[in-house]
């Protein structure tokens, strides 16, 4: 019995502990609307970044808990993104969910300072995977951008 609680109690105790260590760390997420994500977006020439989750999901707890806490992972997105978290089930979150057809959480989606994607994945992915997917999604962020300079 003295084990089973020791196997409830102690995760408990070392997620309790893990949201200090996601603001100290890890990503910082922007807290206003979607809207004002995007003219953020645009002012700062910046893509975005987006998670769409939802409270009852367990792998997107883990990502919370694991990858958006990730020291190495904070210092890449807090620097080259606009970063977004919104629950798919309510208010800006519904509406993007819906927009971008998501179908399974979390649904990470990279997008330009307008709001167009880049790059999709879903699901629970680590940190190493986690930055190169950002790495990835600033280098056509940086394409993208100077094809349009060019064109104008």
């Amino acid at each position: 019995m003295k084990n089973l609680l020791l196997i409830i109690i102690i995760p408990l105790l070392i997620a309790a502990k893990k949201p200090e260590a996601i603001r100290k760390n890890g990503i910082h997420f922007f807290s206003g609307s979607w809207e004002e994500a995007i003219q953020k977006a645009q002012k700062e020439n910046k893509p975005i970044f987006l998670d769409l989750y939802a409270t009852w999901c367990g792998p997107c707890k883990l990502l919370k808990i694991n990858t958006f806490s990730n020291k190495s992972v904070g210092e890449l997105y807090n620097n080259s993104f606009i970063n977004v978290s919104l629950n798919g089930d309510e208010a800006d979150g519904a509406l993007l969910a819906a927009k971008f057809q998501i179908r399974a959480y979390p649904a990470l989606l990279y997008l330009d300072k307008n709001g167009s994607p880049v790059i999709y994945a879903e699901g629970y992915i680590k940190p190493s995977d986690f930055i190169r997917t950002g790495k990835e999604a600033i280098q056509r962020f940086k394409k993208q951008d100077q094809f349009h300079h060019q064109a104008q």
